[in-house]
């Protein structure tokens, strides 16, 4: 019992660390003592940030923030921003973004660059993300051996769901199952 208390207890202090921070007070100068409540740990000291023309790299760090407190516009330029920049980790989230179509309309076909582009790198997210793609033919023309091909790749690279999928002959209904019910399926008539 003491061990989920102290996870909760754990959680609770990330949450306040990143949420509150997010809701901090105005900053203050404090008479050479300091600032009270520096902005920098605010987001919208780092959607301003996004705005400038000199690339931040901290940003990176709270796009993800961003986009999960609604601010998905601006969650969208910092990832574009942190991708150009050559952050991997920004790619899959701008797939997902892509995907999803939170801020603009879904568009599997630059969900599926996103992947291209992150398998591109070597990363067996990427490889993975994109041989579903192909296996599915979404956002990409469907080629069952091409997409076994990334998929091998990923599981190569330590993939453990790729390594599921394959065992499965490369049916992308064992790792995602509920995915492939309601969106993938295609029409049937």
């Amino acid at each position: 019992m003491r061990a989920k208390h102290k996870l909760w207890l754990s959680v609770l202090a990330l949450a306040s660390l990143f949420g509150g921070a997010a809701l901090a007070a105005p900053a203050v100068a404090d008479d050479g003592a300091g600032t009270l409540n520096p902005e920098e740990m605010a987001l919208d000291h780092w959607v301003g940030k996004s705005k400038e023309d000199r690339f931040d790299p901290h940003m990176c760090a709270y796009a993800v923030f961003m986009d999960k407190t609604g601010l998905h516009e601006d969650a969208r330029r910092v990832f574009e921003r942190c991708a150009a920049a050559g952050n991997q980790y920004a790619m899959p989230w701008l797939s997902y973004l892509d995907e999803n179509g939170y801020d603009r309309a879904s568009d599997p076909v630059a969900a599926a660059d996103w992947d291209k582009k992150l398998a591109d790198t070597g990363s067996s997210l990427g490889q993975f993300n994109y041989g579903l793609d192909i296996l599915r033919g979404h956002g990409v023309t469907q080629d069952r051996a091409l997409g076994k091909s990334y998929i091998d790749w990923a599981a190569k690279g330590g993939d453990v769901t790729a390594r599921e999928l394959a065992s499965h002959d490369y049916d992308p209904e064992s790792v995602t199952p509920e995915s492939d019910k309601a969106r993938y399926r295609k029409p049937q008539f």
